[in-house]
């Protein structure tokens, strides 16, 4: 059945701080690093207005990392890793523009921070539940999982929506209700295949629906879901093309984030970027056509 809508693994390694530099080249590190806050919140807690929202989320994080005794003393002697608590740490942690988050790339988040637990997933999906950034109510993240966009059809049978003009505006809702687990939800769908016309300016705008784990959103190459890290070997494709992880929903409604790129042909894969989960079925295939 066709609908229409016409246009209007391996074992990670413990965190390493980044190497000693000259002051000259700390300088310009930590201008960099400055200039890059806003873009990397806008890819890791999605996008937010005002002026103070890179401001507010740095905030959260130094924070949220207090609690574990990163900064100093804690209860099992000095932290080792206090240089966590900066700028180096923050990055590190959350990612930025086209580096995915170091615990994406083989190396683990401290003990302290995993306790029992061995699932990375569901650790951030807890840690970053309360951090700032826009949301959506539940019936609003069911109304935009099933949302045929403009310029779009949709055919349920090959489980493909393809697109036929620019902008490309899609919502892609990870693991709401009423979905297999791990799975994305895309204009009714479940994976499907998205096709744009090349040199389309996409607009992806993933909502975390899953109530226990964090999920993320990003474009790559055909072939890396099979990893269990696939940000190991395959960046994103497309400068732009990253939302790495949303928290867990909260009483005040579900994170989304929103990614934009202008697209050039090619056969690639969108995934969550989360360790584990394109293996476990968080993947589908995004076709640019000539």
């Amino acid at each position: 059945m066709t609908t229409t809508r016409t246009p209007p693994s391996t074992e990670p390694l413990s965190p390493k701080p980044p190497p000693k530099r000259s002051r000259y080249t700390l300088v310009i590190a930590v201008v960099l690093v400055a200039a890059a806050v806003g873009t990397t919140l806008l890819l890791t807690l999605g996008s937010s207005s005002g002026p103070n929202s890179a401001e507010s989320s740095y905030a959260y994080y130094q924070s949220m990392m207090g609690r574990f005794g990163l900064g100093g003393d804690s209860m099992m002697g000095r932290s080792d890793y206090g240089w966590m608590m900066g700028n180096s740490g923050y990055g590190w942690m959350m990612g930025g523009a086209s580096v995915a988050p170091q615990w994406m790339q083989g190396q683990r988040l401290p003990g302290s921070i995993m306790g029992t637990s061995t699932d990375m997933g569901r650790v951030m999906g807890r840690l970053f539940a309360d951090a700032p950034g826009p949301r959506v109510n539940p019936s609003e993240a069911a109304a935009l999982g099933n949302e045929v966009p403009a310029w779009a059809t949709v055919d349920k049978g090959a489980n493909r929506i393809a697109f036929r003009g620019s902008p490309v505006q899609l919502t892609v809702v990870a693991s709401p209700r009423g979905n297999p687990d791990e799975t994305f939800r895309v204009a009714g769908l479940v994976n499907p295949t998205i096709v744009v016309p090349r040199g389309a300016r996409v607009t992806l705008t993933l909502v975390n629906a899953d109530p226990d784990t964090a999920h993320g959103l990003v474009v790559t190459s055909t072939g890396s879901a099979s990893s269990y890290m696939p940000m190991m070997t395959a960046p994103e494709a497309f400068s732009g093309a990253a939302v790495w992880f949303l928290g867990n929903p909260t009483s005040a409604g579900m994170h989304k984030g929103s990614v934009n790129f202008t697209a050039t042909t090619g056969t690639y894969r969108y995934l969550c970027p989360v360790p584990g989960h394109a293996q476990k079925g968080m993947v589908g295939s995004f076709v640019v056509e000539s």
